[in-house]
């Protein structure tokens, strides 16, 4: 073999391997990978059936159930528009509690309750995940528009 020949032997492999390297490490990230959503959109099904995602919003007032064990937790999460059942097996924040901010990862259930596998709660009075105080922004506006719009049918109906 000629010295030319080593050398595209040589670049053919090194790209070959790079190309296998690239497609590992893509793999590797995208099943890592946890999209955001909120409950008015795991309701509308925008959320994965199958895969990891993470559930944002407030935890709903009253909602809040142990079990005897201690470490079964049903709760709902809300964004004000929507409202998610959620389960927990696990230990939960000491800053977790109903009208807090809260971030859970996990899969919805065929049932329709995310169970979570990861719950991540708020660090102080102020903070609350960009996602979340997006969410429920967006699901305030919403909610004048309709009740806006409530007013308006009602009065025209009168």
């Amino acid at each position: 073999m000629k010295a030319r020949q080593k050398r595209l032997v040589f670049v053919g492999l090194a790209i070959l391997g790079i190309g296998a390297a690239s497609t590992l490490a893509i793999t590797a990230l995208q099943s890592n990978l946890s999209y955001f959503f909120s409950p008015t959109q795991v309701l509308a099904n925008e959320a994965p059936a199958d895969h990891v995602f993470r559930l944002g919003g407030l935890v709903r007032e009253g909602t809040l159930q142990r079990q005897d064990d201690g470490l079964l937790v049903n709760f709902e999460v809300t964004d004000n528009a929507a409202t998610v059942k959620v389960a927990y097996s696990g230990i939960l924040p000491d800053l977790f509690k109903e009208g807090t901010g809260v971030v859970a990862k996990g899969r919805l259930r065929p049932d329709g309750v995310f169970q979570a596998e990861e719950v991540l709660a708020k660090h102080d009075e102020e903070y609350m995940p960009p996602e979340v105080a997006g969410t429920l922004q967006t699901a305030h506006a919403e909610g004048v528009t309709n009740a806006a719009a409530g007013q308006s049918n009602s009065g025209a109906a009168n």
